[in-house]
């Protein structure tokens, strides 16, 4: 399956406007500079008490669409 890192630096309160539905999707760029976009009910997998910091891999089907969101490497807000 096709993968994309992407490097999230996110607030909790921004992960939780996300979280609350206010917005369906999370656009951000991978390492290698390319806009992906994925659903935002995928921060709810990652998110922390601090937010959701770090770089972040995606995992797509073959048809493009969103699999999953694992962490590859977190860092402090």
């Amino acid at each position: 399956m096709p993968s994309l890192d992407i490097m999230l630096d996110l607030s909790l309160e921004t992960c939780r406007y996300h979280y609350e539905g206010a917005m369906q999707t999370v656009i951000a760029t991978s390492v290698d500079g390319r806009r992906v976009s994925f659903p935002a009910t995928a921060l709810r997998r990652i998110v922390t008490p601090d937010g959701a910091h770090g770089v972040f891999r995606l995992t797509f089907s073959e048809e493009g669409k969103f699999m999953s969101m694992v962490a590859v490497r977190r860092w402090e807000a």
